[in-house]
């Protein structure tokens, strides 16, 4: 049997299983997205019921070769409290990006630093705008670790290097490619360029969210649009659902 101990892990999302238990997907350091049954989690007296909650640090320990191995242990890691409000919706919304995008069992440990950064920066009191940045960061982060971001130094097709004063856009299909004259929406060469060398950084999430703030708010809505096209045709849906229920939400308000 294949055992893992103290494993540094988050939950994305978890389902009943049985009367008494329930699948867990977990976001884990060295393993990737795992599927764990945590067995008896909804009986009052189980240990899980305090710990398995989604944004929360844990340490899981796991056992068995199955293709959903068998939860051990679960302890809080420690670090910060859950993100309230707007911010777990958008916690909500990297989980499901990260369910659609990964593979299981497919580590992508700097994806995970990344994660975590995102998590720290959602509990905080940094507004809206910031958790915005931050949530660019990430999905730019995500689809350069699955391979669906095209270099942004660069025209894909041509290789060309970008033009600082040239406007370019990002297409499912095409990469990053010259936008058409006239036509709103895209970003100039200049800024792609600034996110490019941003996802080098040795703390990716950190730099590439200060990139993103450093945007005008017409480039921010740009690059927001564009990201939203490459996640929903990668992830093969037309809205992911804490998409919508933002927007449902956000419907409600006054």
């Amino acid at each position: 049997m294949n055992r893992v101990a103290h494993e540094p892990g988050y939950v994305l999302h978890h389902y009943d299983w049985s009367e008494s238990s329930l699948i867990v997907e977990a976001f884990t350091r060295a393993h990737g997205r795992v599927a764990l049954v945590a067995k008896g989690a909804k009986r009052p007296s189980s240990n899980f019921r305090a710990v398995l909650l989604p944004l929360q640090p844990l340490l899981l320990a796991w056992g068995g070769d199955a293709e959903i191995r068998t939860l051990k242990s679960a302890e809080w890691g420690g670090g910060q409290v859950m993100p309230l409000g707007d911010a777990l919706l958008s916690g909500y919304y990297a989980n499901e990006l990260l369910l659609r995008l990964l593979a299981r069992e497919d580590a992508h440990p700097r994806l995970f630093d990344a994660y975590a950064a995102l998590v720290h920066v959602l509990a905080s009191e940094g507004g809206d705008s910031l958790h915005a940045a931050a949530l660019r960061a990430f999905e730019l982060l995500l689809l350069r670790e699955t391979g669906h971001l095209p270099s942004l130094a660069a025209e894909t097709l041509t290789l060309a290097p970008l033009r600082a004063e040239a406007a370019y856009q990002l297409a499912a299909e095409g990469g990053l490619q010259a936008a058409p004259p006239g036509q709103g929406g895209a970003l100039p060469g200049r800024s792609w360029g600034l996110l490019a060398t941003a996802l080098q950084d040795a703390a990716p999430l950190s730099a590439t969210l200060a990139a993103c703030t450093g945007l005008p708010a017409e480039q921010r809505a740009a690059l927001r649009q564009q990201l939203r096209g490459l996640l929903h045709y990668h992830g093969g849906v037309q809205t992911l659902r804490t998409r919508q229920l933002m927007m449902d939400l956000q419907s409600l308000q006054p």
